[in-house]
């Protein structure tokens, strides 16, 4: 989150997490750089935020940790928050791109909710919840699998 708000110093940046100490992390990183960011405590399968809400939903390497109904309900709960013409930028990890994170897939496949992403579901379920224009816009080789980067659009 500090570094949208880093790249886009105008932009009014919130951020929310479950667990309260993570968020006093977060908290205590954007103070020492005396950037403002709200934050508050709450699911993403519940957003405390009204209808049509923001212009762009981030997920970054958070929605592998939900089992799929709740991933599939966080992804619902982006699009009912931003706008018309907003648009949803997703980092987790995705589909194996080559042999080598094929192999490695095989293994973390197993670990947490990531089978879904590692088999391609996870731009299906972006459609599902509603989005438009779906896009894999990069994919990085890591140690732990192909980690992708999505963008998709809530029609305006």
């Amino acid at each position: 989150m500090l570094m949208i708000k880093q790249v886009q110093p105008d932009a009014e940046v919130h951020g929310i997490d479950m667990d309260a100490a993570i968020l006093d992390i977060a908290k205590n990183k954007a103070a020492q750089t005396g950037e403002t960011l709200f934050w508050q405590q709450g699911s993403v399968t519940a957003l405390p935020y009204p209808d049509a809400s923001f212009d762009r939903v981030f997920a970054s390497l958070m929605l592998h940790h939900l089992v799929r109904a709740d991933r599939q309900q966080a992804l619902r709960e982006a699009f009912r928050v931003l706008k018309p013409g907003g648009e949803l930028h997703v980092m987790d990890f995705g589909k194996p791109h080559d042999r080598f994170m094929w192999m490695i897939s095989l293994v973390i496949r197993w670990f947490e909710e990531i089978y879904d992403n590692v088999i391609g579901l996870l731009p299906v379920f972006i459609a599902q919840a509603g989005f438009q224009s779906i896009e894999e816009t990069a994919y990085f080789r890591t140690a732990f699998g192909t980690v992708a980067l999505y963008r998709a659009r809530k029609a305006g």
